[in-house]
This record gives structure tokens, C-alpha cells and sequence, in this order.
């Protein structure tokens, strides 16, 4: 079984920043990619940011030049650094990732989420 545990979400200023941060934890055996999605209230969830086993790197237009996606792949660990944070920005913050897990399984796991206000 695998885990994921996101945290460092919270209250913020607009322009301030928060770092987001996400473990799998359990019987793992690679991870691929790992990535972090937003759902604000009556929205849809959307990608933010996302980065392969090799560190390339994608953003959501709306966060390019403030959000950057970083990982340890030694730790199993994807951090999620968001400067210049908006009201937009308000939303819960879910980490995902695509992995083979102990028994060469590949499957996708998400985690329970972080919430993530900006407001003054």
C-alpha cells in the first residue's frame, strides 16, 4: 500500500507564499512522475504543476513564474514553492503521482489534500 501526505497549506496575504509539500510513504518500488493539482470550489480540478522522474517540468499558464515544482527523488518527496500568491490561488491542493509500487504494479495515487486560502 501506498501513501501520500501533502502539507504546508494554509492562510496566506495575497502576495505572500506558502511551500507545499508531498510524501509516498509504503511498498515502492519507482515513481514516474509527480505532480500537484488544484480544485477551487465549483471547479474542476486542474493541473498546476508537474515533473517526470527526470525533472522536466510543465505549468498551468496561471502559475508560470511564481509556482515552481521541485523533487527529491531520494525522499520520495515533491515540494510545490507558489510566490506571489492571488485570491485565485485559493483552492485545495492535491499531490499526484504515477509509480511502481512493490510488486511492479503501476498505479496512480493521489493524496487527501491541502487546503490553500489567499485572502486579506
Amino acid at each position: 500500500q501506498v501513501q501520500l501526505v501533502e502539507s504546508g497549506g494554509g492562510l496566506v496575504q495575497p502576495g505572500g507564499s506558502l511551500k507545499l509539500s508531498c510524501a509516498a510513504s509504503g511498498s515502492i518500488f519507482s515513481i514516474n512522475a509527480m505532480g500537484w493539482y488544484r480544485q477551487a470550489p465549483e471547479k474542476r480540478r486542474e493541473l498546476v504543476a508537474h515533473i517526470t522522474s527526470g525533472g522536466s517540468t510543465n505549468y498551468a499558464e496561471s502559475v508560470k513564474g511564481r509556482f515552481t515544482i521541485s523533487r527529491n527523488n531520494a525522499k520520495n518527496l515533491v515540494y510545490l514553492q507558489m510566490n506571489s500568491l492571488k485570491p485565485e490561488d485559493t483552492a485545495v491542493y492535491y499531490c499526484k503521482t504515477d509509480l511502481f509500487d512493490g510488486s511492479m504494479r503501476y498505479s496512480v495515487y493521489w493524496g487527501q489534500g491541502t487546503q490553500v486560502t489567499v485572502s486579506s
